[in-house]
């Protein structure tokens, strides 16, 4: 039975009794003035009739009115996107799972063949360079099984394109015998994409172009395109990035109502702001990065207490209080995810105004924070701490070398900065306390040396030099550290859902892996079938005056799994914490 409500929604004509047996009939006249059948009732249907049915007598068995043909259509065509069912040639619904096909994406190669990664998981399938000349690398597809190739992987016939996923493509335009055509940036896009005269716009041959796909990839036809944008010579300054930018489909363009709220943000923190918030703009917090930062995330700020230990301050700008859940700003972070950083050029995550101004810790301006205050005992563990709201008042920015340099005596601060420097001594001896207590800990701590690009007047690479690290950035490094384990702790005590940075100890065949490289080199690591972080640090204490020490390392580095972020908290093999 069905509700007066539900039959006056439901439109003019009498529901037949079919419709009404939909289990979720109820719920689509709830979202629908004319509801249809539901995507679970035709999923059903189709199973109980256990054979392919004809598309008409589907919609005829369900009555379809003429005006709801459209619809339904749509519908069905939705279900076919999402690798719900297909029509085959004969215009035939199908069920893919009862076909044993196989939803995947593709993943070209740049010699022309390619494989479908399979949704549900599982071993890839080889798709044939004649498979391949259908589909663009990141499509959706539905494939069977059609053999095994020569190696005796399983290879895949395409039955149908679930969707394409490339609409722009980034490439190099060519004109050859009259014939205008893209080569994509993108090596696994293996297919040329031509381009007709009418489509080529101002494009020269040679140059750096975009290209809208208007007609996608088929078993008997190329792709074909539109020059959409020009974006120069290859060889021009910078052209690498808006290449990068385009091939990797990075958004680097804000939209319209993104911009609008950010130029409704003031230019300054406002009294108002202040309401709820701890004052603690008299602390000369500093931050300390790199000579080429622009944004400055956090701040601290060191305090030592004689035998009581110290106090850290560690904040962080506090976001929140401009982006609201669910507003243009947050709706545009959450797509980004994160802020993208090239040489020369970042592309942030939010606009401008916040990610370099009223969210950047800059010097000498007052600025809203998420802080955290902890206690730190002389033996470097964290007595007690608390989370609160504040508004700050950085007293300087400084660079990693800038403080190593006071601190090692190597320079001496101006007379502005001078009033500084007995909390960033505090700083410095806390952080010596810290290391002593990740060093009892077992804490692994593998030297690595990373590069900094350096560029001409053109925008050319001139050279890579190695990025030599101080203790300035350790202090940072010790301060974050601090500050992640009680919101870590936080959050586990209160038992909030948040994602941990979780590192695993290697498995059992990496670990018998590592012990077998190392007996060739005479040595062994202790902790038997279930190692220790500190005994990984042992042994590489042992080896770091020997002449292969970057080998020995480097494998033992590879022994361990990869740091990933996850729900579940299970701990940080190699910087010895439970969280």
């Amino acid at each position: 039975m069905t509700s007066k409500k539900s039959r006056s929604r439901a439109g003019k004509h009498k529901i037949p009794a079919i419709r009404l047996a939909d289990p979720f009939y109820e719920r689509e006249t709830e979202r629908y003035e004319s509801p249809l059948p539901s995507r679970e009732y035709i999923l059903q249907l189709l199973t109980e009739a256990g054979c392919p049915v004809d598309a008409d007598a589907f919609a005829e068995q369900l009555h379809i009115t003429e005006a709801e043909h459209d619809l339904f259509q749509r519908r069905l065509g939705a279900m076919q996107r999402d690798g719900q069912l297909m029509l085959n040639r004969k215009r035939q619904l199908c069920l893919p799972d009862k076909l044993d096909l196989i939803k995947g994406r593709v993943e070209g190669h740049p010699d022309g063949f390619g494989f479908v990664v399979p949704e549900e998981g599982g071993d890839d399938l080889y798709l044939s360079p004649k498979e391949m000349h259908r589909v663009l690398h990141g499509d959706r597809v539905l494939v069977r099984v059609a053999g095994f190739d020569r190696r005796g992987r399983r290879e895949a016939k395409i039955v149908e394109v679930l969707e394409h996923v490339n609409k722009f493509v980034v490439g190099r335009y060519y004109l050859e015998g009259g014939v205008g055509f893209l080569i994509a940036e993108n090596r696994r896009i293996n297919q040329d994409i031509l381009v007709p005269a009418e489509h080529a716009g101002a494009a020269q041959p040679g140059q750096v172009v975009t290209v809208e796909i208007l007609i996608q990839p088929g078993a008997h036809n190329e792709a074909v395109g539109r020059v959409s944008e020009v974006l120069g010579s290859f060889t021009g300054p910078g052209m690498e990035i808006e290449i990068a930018l385009r091939k990797h489909d990075l958004p680097y363009v804000f939209p319209p109502e993104v911009e609008a709220q950010a130029s409704k943000l003031p230019g300054k923190v406002l009294k108002k702001d202040l309401a709820g918030r701890e004052d603690i703009r008299h602390l000369p917090l500093v931050t300390i990065d790199g000579e080429t930062a622009r944004d400055f995330d956090d701040a601290v700020y060191c305090e030592s207490l004689g035998r009581s230990g110290f106090r850290l301050v560690v904040a962080i700008a506090d976001v929140s209080h401009y982006v609201q859940p669910r507003d243009a700003l947050d709706s545009e972070g959450f797509n980004r995810g994160n802020s993208v950083y090239f040489p020369r050029r970042v592309i942030p995550m939010l606009p401008e105004a916040l990610s370099n101004g009223l969210c950047s810790l800059n010097p000498e301006v007052d600025r809203l924070s998420m802080v955290c205050d902890m206690r730190i005992t002389t033996a470097g563990s964290i007595k007690e701490y608390r989370f609160y709201p504040a508004v700050i008042h950085s007293h300087a920015r400084l660079t990693y070398n800038q403080v190593w340099d006071w601190l090692s005596g190597a320079a001496k601060p101006e007379k502005k900065q001078a009033a500084l420097m007995p909390h960033l001594e505090a700083l410095d001896k806390l952080f010596r306390t810290l290391l002593k207590a990740r060093a009892k800990r077992g804490a692994i701590d593998f030297g690595s040396t990373e590069t900094q690009i350096n560029f001409d007047d053109q925008g050319k690479i001139k050279e890579i030099v190695p990025v030599i690290r101080n203790d300035a950035h350790r202090i940072i490094e010790e301060c974050m550290l601090a500050a992640n384990v009680c919101a870590s702790n936080f959050l586990h005590e209160n038992r909030q859902p948040a994602l941990f940075r979780v590192h695993e100890g290697p498995t059992a065949e990496k670990l018998a892996a590592l012990r077998g490289f190392l007996a060739e080199f005479g040595l062994d690591l202790g902790g038997g079938d279930k190692p220790h972080a500190k005994d990984y640090a042992t042994l590489l204490d042992k080896i770091k005056d020997r002449p292969d020490h970057g080998l020995l390392q480097t494998v033992m580095l590879r022994s361990l799994k990869q740091a990933i972020y996850s729900p579940d908290n299970k701990g940080h093999f190699g910087l010895a914490y439970e969280a």
